[in-house]
């Protein structure tokens, strides 16, 4: 997840985000960027969210078997509502403080 924190081209960072949700999940991806954004510095928040975007695509079974109909992939490794929730959370906090 650093290369795509630290990545400062957002189009470029996907190339990091992608594979990392495939390997890791979507909680677990979403996780460490919410770190970034709470615990960072202001390049690193900012790459963070950058990163966050990305985060989103939708995973294709064309990518990975594992998302195929028949495919075996514990589901809790991409549920991650209560993420999300504590993002948009950390997310206003900062932007209160003038951090971005």
């Amino acid at each position: 997840m650093a290369a795509a924190v630290y990545d400062p081209d957002p189009s470029f960072c996907r190339w990091f985000v992608e594979p990392a949700l495939y390997v890791f999940g979507r909680r677990r991806v979403l996780t460490a960027l919410l770190d970034y954004l709470r615990t960072g510095t202001t390049a690193e928040r900012a790459g963070a969210r950058r990163a966050w975007y990305c985060a989103h695509l939708p995973l294709r079974a064309d990518r990975s078997p594992a998302y195929a109909p028949n495919g075996k992939r514990n589901t809790a490794l991409d549920e991650a509502d209560d993420v999300v929730d504590q993002w948009l959370e950390s997310s206003s906090a900062s932007d209160g403080q003038g951090q971005t």
